[in-house]
């Protein structure tokens, strides 16, 4: 395949018209018409829709626009590297961040991030769905517990684990050791719980005296971690939050804590395309949250978001 001409096709695809990618090179409308068709019969395909003044791109030339852009972004960044003697972190970082994450931390580590690596542009969408990385031009995706996945590679770069908590309000007398409590009997307790989805009728949690079953009635259901936590600091009911979200209300008393919640750890990963080269842009990020979070504990995560 000829790069040049791929390199044209793409110019043309990102720009939606051979007179807008003409103006924007500062290349002739004919060479671009003339490489792109060339490309198009190498391939016995047609890539773009021609009529009227739309140029759209068809089926098989939004795949190719779509699996090669990425590509030849990172050989121009590779060349620029050489050619000025290193290999700094430069260009577009696409990045799918989760809701509660990107909420609480994304935009003070994008800020910071920014500022280090000015020559990045960095591009943050939170979402919590599972994205297609290269369909998709993402360069880096952050998730929580995701499954398993052939085709990409990633690594856990913080942990944390759900607690049951409630307002002191909210929760009748019965201390119980390290200043922790519990209900004084088992009828159940007014719960915020997250989404429509959850319909359990009791928690299963660990407390220092052992395993305890904490039977809820749900009177609120939110969408949002976060909103769950302030309903819950409101007094309305008992709540399951990850204690990174809750650790300065648990230690100024403003929560209290009921147990630790039975089930998998709370896992977040960096995940990335397998076949493709680590860019720099990549590694330093990858660098830039391990110094963030050098052990990647709960604590260091409450510590980052502050109260």
């Amino acid at each position: 395949m000829d790069l040049l001409a791929l390199a044209d096709f793409n110019l043309v695809a990102r720009h939606e018209g051979f007179g807008r990618a003409a103006r924007a090179s500062g290349r002739p409308k004919a060479t671009l018409s003339r490489r792109v068709a060339e490309l198009e019969t190498s391939l016995d395909l047609r890539l773009f829709e021609r009529g009227g003044r739309a140029l759209k791109l068809t089926q098989e030339g939004r795949v190719l626009f779509e699996r090669t852009g990425a590509l030849l972004a990172e050989l121009d960044e590779t060349a620029a590297a050489i050619a000025s003697g290193g290999d700094k972190p430069r260009g577009r970082l696409r990045i799918s961040a989760p809701l509660l994450f990107s909420q609480t931390a994304m935009g003070k580590l994008a800020a910071a991030f920014a500022v280090k690596y000015p020559q990045v542009r960095l591009e943050v969408t939170t979402e919590d769905r599972t994205v297609d990385m290269v369909e998709e031009g993402y360069d880096l995706v952050i998730r929580v517990n995701p499954d398993p996945d052939d085709t990409l590679v990633g690594r856990i770069f913080l942990r944390d684990r759900l607690v049951a908590v409630a307002s002191p309000s909210l929760v009748r007398p019965g201390l119980i050791p390290s200043g922790r409590i519990r209900p004084a009997d088992n009828s159940a307790i007014p719960a915020v719980v997250r989404g429509a989805a959850d319909q359990a009728a009791a928690w299963n949690v660990t407390t220092p005296s052992g395993k305890s079953r904490i039977a809820i009635d749900p009177v609120l259901r939110l969408s949002s971690l976060l909103m769950v936590r302030d309903a819950v600091r409101a007094g309305v009911g008992a709540g399951r939050l990850p204690i990174s979200l809750v650790s300065h209300d648990l230690a100024a008393g403003r929560l209290l804590h009921l147990g630790d919640v039975d089930g998998p750890e709370i896992a977040l990963w960096t995940l990335y395309p397998s076949r493709r080269l680590l860019s720099a842009r990549v590694s330093a990020f990858l660098d830039f949250l391990k110094d963030a979070f050098p052990m990647g504990t709960p604590d260091e995560l409450a510590a980052y978001v502050g109260g």
